[in-house]
């Protein structure tokens, strides 16, 4: 069996080995040569799995290794009896740890506290849900719009579109790309939509860069008709618009789901997922080298201070916004040459108090 693996998916080099003939490639570089006689792909989304790279294959399964999967021809695969597998949830923690730190820094640049203020979650799927808890457990109002969960569960808990344009200073997109259909998201956020946000609300991408409208974006906050914006995924990356990143507050390389937990979540699975479908031996693997900082925090602030030290201690969004800024052209190497960063959930704090201790628990911390 030959199995085909981009060379930046972690935690994966000599686990396939014994049961296959392994070549690592650049996700970018993989090509219909690379895929003619071999049996597995294991990608991430700078592998676009279409037609052109499969037709003369002789490939039998394919796994994405993240969440998002619109770089996969889904109609080709299925028309050519090709299954697949992506990784859902796998860096859900991920991106709600990014929000987190990013909040904590709009916070103290604007020197307004995030209790009280609304924020509004557009798609509740695994990343939004958890950005529910912790947006709750730092005080603030959660709107959420899921018209698909809404449907499915009922109103009670959701809100319109509308509402959430109406009433949320803050904003942060969570959904799928879809271009066309009653659900489409591709350009969601355009003229109209920014027209309609509060002016001192602030918009965050987290999940397609196509959902925002980049060129829209980037005349309102020329024209001051939003406070601001969080842009970590982008249109036409890695080319991204250099006016648009001098506008925005907070701006990184498509990392907001590059945790180390995201992405040895995203490596098992797709692992596991392998495994059963060629009946392997690795069902349930899981990488035992996943590196691990200090796991216990020692507050020297208290109160809500405390709170910002331990989420700053653990990821501040400011080391990854600024290389971007030194240098665009590094968003590539950003990305496949990313900092360590742990969860929450693996760090403990000691110190606290009758007031970060609960704000801490409600982020995912272990408080001693």
């Amino acid at each position: 069996m030959k199995i085909i693996i981009d060379d930046k998916i972690p935690y994966i080099q000599t686990v396939l080995e014994p049961y296959a003939e392994v070549h690592y490639i650049p996700g970018k570089d993989i090509a219909p040569e690379d895929t003619k006689d071999a049996d597995a792909l294991i990608v991430r989304t700078r592998t676009k799995v279409n037609e052109n790279l499969l037709e003369d294959s002789s490939i039998k399964f394919i796994a994405t290794a993240t969440i998002g999967y619109d770089h996969i021809d889904r109609e080709y695969l299925k028309n050519n009896n090709i299954p697949w597998t992506s990784c859902p949830g796998c860096n859900s923690e991920s991106v709600a740890q990014y929000i987190t730190s990013t909040l904590i820094r709009l916070e103290e640049k604007y020197s307004e506290s995030l209790k009280g203020k609304t924020i509004g979650i557009v798609g509740a799927g695994n990343v939004g849900k958890k950005i529910f808890k912790k947006a709750t457990a730092l005080g603030m109002k959660v709107l959420v719009n899921d018209p698909p969960r809404e449907e499915a569960e009922g109103p009670e808990g959701f809100c319109s579109i509308e509402k959430i344009k109406a009433e949320a200073d803050f904003i942060t997109l969570h959904v799928p790309l879809f271009r066309e259909g009653e659900l489409k998201t591709y350009h969601l956020v355009d003229t109209q939509f920014l027209k309609e946000m509060k002016s001192n609300a602030i918009i965050m991408n987290t999940c397609r860069g196509e959902v925002i409208n980049n060129q829209d974006l980037k005349v309102a906050l020329q024209n001051n008709e939003i406070r601001g914006a969080v842009i970590d995924v982008w249109e036409n990356e890695p080319a991204i618009d250099p006016e648009l990143l001098e506008l925005v507050d907070i701006a990184t390389s498509h990392i907001a789901g590059y945790s180390a937990d995201g992405k040895s979540n995203g490596t098992s699975m797709s692992v596991q997922a392998l495994s059963k479908h060629f009946g392997l031996e690795l069902n349930e693997w899981f990488p035992n080298n996943v590196p691990m900082p200090e796991p216990v925090i020692s507050l020297t602030q208290a109160g809500y201070e405390g709170v910002k030290e331990a989420v700053l201690t653990t990821f501040d969004i400011l080391t990854d916004d600024k290389p971007l800024r030194d240098d665009i052209s590094t968003f590539e190497f950003n990305r496949g040459n990313y900092q360590l960063r742990r969860e929450f959930h693996n760090y403990s704090v000691k110190n606290t108090d009758e007031l970060n201790g609960p704000i801490l628990k409600g982020l995912g911390f272990t408080v001693l």
